[in-house]
C-alpha cells in the first residue's frame, strides 16, 4: 500500500479512535462491571446475594450495550496498529534462494573448520 494512503487512512482511523473513546472506556469499565458481578455469582452461597450479584452483571451488560458505538472505535484501533505493522515493514526483503553455489560455499566452509 501506498505511504501517502496509509497516511491517509491512519489520520482518518486516529481520528475515528479519538472521537470514540470515551464509549471505548465506557465498554471497559461495563466489562469490568460484568466480570465481577458473574465472578461473585458464582462464588455466593446465598440466595440474596446470588440475586444481588445478578443484578450488578445485568447492570453491567445493560452498560455495555449503550456502549455499542466502542466497537467503531475499536476497529479504528485495529487499523491504526495494522497500518503501524505495515508502515515499519522492510520493503523488497531479499529472499533466500537455493543457489547451488552459494549452498556449496556454505558447506564448504563448514567442512573446512
Amino acid at each position: 500500500m501506498n505511504k501517502f494512503w496509509m497516511t491517509v487512512i491512519g489520520i482518518i482511523a486516529g481520528i475515528i479512535a479519538l472521537s470514540n473513546l470515551g464509549p471505548i472506556i465506557g465498554l471497559a469499565f461495563s466489562g469490568v462491571i460484568i466480570y465481577i458481578g458473574v465472578h461473585y455469582y458464582l462464588r455466593s452461597m446465598s440466595t440474596a446475594a446470588k440475586i444481588w450479584w445478578g443484578f450488578v452483571a445485568a447492570v453491567g451488560a445493560v452498560s455495555a450495550i449503550s456502549n455499542v458505538p466502542a466497537i467503531i472505535g475499536v476497529l479504528a484501533i485495529a487499523v491504526l496498529w495494522y497500518i503501524y505493522r505495515k508502515w515499519n515493514e522492510e520493503e523488497g526483503s531479499p529472499s533466500v534462494k537455493n543457489d547451488p553455489f552459494t549452498n556449496f560455499e556454505k558447506e564448504w566452509q563448514k567442512l573446512n573448520k
